[in-house]
């Protein structure tokens, strides 16, 4: 039989933004309250709970520093190694999609990233912390703000199970995306969705499927967007800033006719961003030296 891991050799909990940060600079045990999140730090109290401090575990905690945060310089082997000034500063890290909304240029109350991959990925800045089990919804600390959002199985998968790339390019720019499709889907590649409907058994409502291919990727595309707008009223609803202007990531932020569609529904400025690149964002935070200098220095 395998053996299994012990603990007892074990000497910090760590996620594999804290061990790439350490083979950098050499200190082991270091964290930041964006990753320490799901490891149950407090990010109102700046603390462990006491339920788990309590526990046999807290030798193995790590130190956690707000995102961004100097740590120290790298050393003289990873310098001469990739080249790198031996002055060159480490900084606490964050998560890679918190990375990304950095990277957008959202930075206000009421800003948000609406993220078109695979899955619809809703991200809102606001002033009020939002968390609700139900429906996936939880908040991060960005400074004195929350980034709250919510995550649902909708998205391009599904088109992507109807149509080449080639199909949704051909096929978009024949939609006028200026009228309303009266087909009113639930696009989902199988039964479930958490966000912005909390039901496991949720089929994918598909049909009636027209005859037309630009019909039905036009009613596909109208479905997504107010799905869409049904998250954001949601997280308001629960509480959240209301919503002011959305930037656009993933492979969707491309396609005019749904940009189009879902500025319609949305009824707010819909923004590109310039940039979109997570390690941009991770720049920028260490730039100015952590999360806790204000969002308006982006």
């Amino acid at each position: 039989m395998k053996q299994l891991p012990s603990f007892t050799a074990a000497k910090y909990f760590l996620h594999q933004a804290d061990w790439l940060a350490f083979l950098l600079h050499g200190q082991l045990g270091i964290s930041d309250y964006h990753n320490a999140l799901k490891l149950g730090y407090d990010v109102e109290q700046f603390t462990y709970p006491t339920w788990l401090t309590d526990l046999s575990i807290v030798q193995l905690l790590p130190k956690v520093l707000a995102p961004g945060t100097p740590v120290g310089e790298v050393t003289t082997e990873v310098a001469t190694r990739f080249g790198l000034r031996q002055d060159c500063l480490v900084c606490a890290g964050t998560t890679d999609s918190i990375a990304a909304f950095l990277a957008s240029g959202a930075k206000l109350p009421g800003e948000a990233v609406t993220s078109l991959g695979s899955t619809l990925v809703l991200k809102l800045l606001s002033r009020n912390r939002v968390e609700d089990s139900r429906y996936g919804i939880y908040s991060h600390r960005l400074d004195n703000l929350w980034l709250t959002g919510g995550a649902s199985n909708t998205g391009g998968a599904v088109l992507r199970q109807f149509f080449t790339d080639k199909q949704l390019r051909e096929l978009s720019c024949q939609i006028d995306s200026t009228k309303e499709s009266k087909l009113n889907y639930y696009p989902l590649l199988k039964p479930g969705d958490r966000f912005p409907i909390n039901d496991p058994t949720l089929p994918p409502q598909l049909e009636p499927r027209p005859a037309n291919p630009v019909d039905f990727l036009h009613g596909l595309l109208e479905s997504i967007a107010r799905i869409e707008v049904r998250g954001y009223q949601l997280l308001q609803h629960l509480g959240a800033t209301e919503l002011t202007k959305v930037y656009t990531a993933g492979g969707g932020a491309v396609n005019h006719s749904w940009t189009t569609i879902r500025a319609r529904h949305l009824q707010v400025p819909l923004v590109t961003p310039i940039h979109i690149a997570a390690a941009y964002g991770t720049a920028l935070l260490a730039r100015r030296g952590g999360i806790g200098t204000g969002l308006e220095e982006c």
